[in-house]
């Protein structure tokens, strides 16, 4: 049963790390868009 346990905590931390790792991707996209649509803007002005 405690093997179980361990191995039950391991997958859960293992999708957490996933899931975290694709979130700073999606941060990291917005980021780079929102610097690319002020370039443009400055460049027009």
């Amino acid at each position: 049963m405690k093997r179980v346990m361990i191995l039950g905590a391991m997958l859960l931390s293992l999708a957490a790390c996933e899931t975290i790792e694709g979130a700073g991707q999606d941060i990291s996209k917005a980021g780079s868009a929102i610097s690319q649509e002020s370039r443009e803007v400055q460049s027009e002005m």
